[in-house]
């Protein structure tokens, strides 16, 4: 894939996990295509390393997108318990 396919999946993997991730966050586009391209690379090296299954063949294969979108989630799961916000107002 060439690098604008891996920053438009990353950007569009990571914005589908911040809607399945409860939660308010705050990090800008950038950042979110960020996390979205290393969910990508890290969910298709543990679906390697784990299961045996390649999974990033190409940009519209489908299991390139799931392992992307789920290799998201986790991070934004991470990145949520590190800075600790939760969305809603501490008083």
């Amino acid at each position: 894939m060439s690098i604008i396919a891996w920053i438009v999946l990353g950007l569009v993997a990571a914005l589908l996990a911040n809607m399945l991730i409860p939660g308010r966050r705050s990090q800008g586009l950038i950042v979110t295509c960020l996390i979205g391209i290393a969910g990508a690379l890290g969910g298709g090296w543990a679906a390697t390393e784990f299961f045996h299954v390649h999974t990033l063949h190409g940009f519209f294969n489908l299991s390139t997108w799931l392992t992307a979108i789920a290799g998201s989630a986790v991070l934004l799961l991470i990145s949520h318990l590190f800075t600790g916000r939760s969305g809603r107002s501490r008083r």
